[in-house]
């Protein structure tokens, strides 16, 4: 479509500015571990964040093939969004399907600014990979709940205004669960960081003692939360985020390369799987477009994208010693290689580990 061309062409002229200049530089896996506050405030005064939100709140009033684009070119160049990703990608659709009145004023232009980062509550460290398994409870009180739990693998909870807490509000299992919008910092909100082998931090462990939430931050309805964080982490399984967090990486290896057949092929082979995913992410984007966020693309495009993710690490090891090279790989290239070498065991377990995956595709054929 013409529109989406345009568009395009806008975002990589934004992105050639901010390079020329000295906006940021590239770096792999950027929606994690690319966080800037400055330079996400400078994409939504752009008119680059919330396009797929109504125009009456501040957004594009488009769809999610807006965001897809916009999305493509940051990952591609190794911008830092890690300060609104959280917020533009699920938290927003959230808010914009599920919350009051109230909290779509105070919340959606903030997102479509750039200023706000969320941060999303919901592993626990005895749950595994069985989220319906949560004892974090929120127990009635006069005018809110008070939160009581431990949350962990918390991305980015550290550097977060709020963070959406999965609790349970009674029931078992997939019933009685329900969210809450926790406001940070807060004095009963404990957050210790889990670092990297890297030494760097992006997950947190998140401790709640006797939080009080307003009824006014309830998320959603009571008991409905199971189904509204389903929602949510359809928008987290799917994008390109989940195929091109590497990209950075091979573009600057690409520097140099010799005519070597077996880099040609495996760079051809990259390329071609790229073409796939970005084929099935635009099935995906329908579904979303339509409401279809329980359709096994979504869980399928999560497992074989990241798998493809790391492999693409190795292809980057290969790329990086190959005989014929015409000039040694520049220093830019052998940091973002650490980087990602670093970054790719975790590929295939946040959002959902591959096992959890595969049985969800599995259950979603059988039916």
């Amino acid at each position: 479509m013409a529109e989406l061309d345009q568009l395009r062409t806008r975002v990589r002229g934004f992105l050639a500015q901010e390079i020329a200049t000295g906006g940021f530089s590239p770096h792999c896996d950027p929606w994690l571990i690319g966080f800037d506050r400055a330079f996400s405030l400078r994409l939504g005064a752009a008119g680059l964040l919330g396009l797929m939100l109504p125009a009456h709140y501040g957004g594009g009033g488009g769809s999610a093939a807006d965001r897809l684009v916009v999305s493509e070119e940051l990952l591609a160049a190794g911008a830092p969004v890690t300060a609104h990703w959280f917020a533009e990608r699920q938290f927003a659709p959230s808010i914009l399907r599920h919350g009051t009145c109230e909290q779509k004023d105070e919340w959606l232009p903030r997102v479509i600014r750039g200023e706000v980062c969320i941060s999303v509550g919901l592993s626990e460290p005895d749950a595994g990979s069985d989220l319906a398994a949560v004892r974090t409870k929120a127990e009635r009180a006069d005018g809110g709940w008070f939160i009581s739990g431990t949350k962990i693998w918390t991305s980015g909870a550290h550097l977060a205004d709020a963070i959406v807490v999965l609790a349970r509000t009674g029931g078992q299992k997939h019933e009685g669960l329900s969210q809450f919008i926790v406001r940070l910092p807060n004095n009963d909100v404990s957050i210790r960081g889990i670092n990297m082998i890297s030494g760097v931090r992006h997950f947190n462990e998140v401790h709640f003692e006797s939080t009080f939430v307003p009824d006014a931050d309830v998320l959603g309805e009571i008991g409905q939360g199971w189904k509204q964080a389903m929602e949510e982490l359809a928008y987290e399984r799917v994008g390109p985020e989940r195929y091109l967090s590497t990209l950075p990486l091979l573009q600057e290896l690409i520097l140099g390369l010799g005519k070597n057949p077996e880099s040609s092929a495996a760079l051809g082979e990259v390329l071609a799987d790229i073409r796939t995913f970005r084929t099935i992410n635009q099935r995906v984007i329908e579904h979303l477009d339509s409401g279809n966020t329980a359709a096994i693309d979504i869980p399928l495009l999560k497992t074989i994208g990241t798998n493809f993710e790391q492999s693409t690490v190795l292809t980057a090891l290969a790329l990086a010693n190959d005989p014929l090279r015409t000039s040694a790989i520049t220093a830019k290239a052998k940091e973002l290689l650490s980087e990602a070498q670093y970054q790719a065991p975790s590929f295939t377990i946040r959002g959902g580990t591959n096992e959890v995956l595969r049985g969800i595709v599995s259950k979603g054929l059988l039916r």
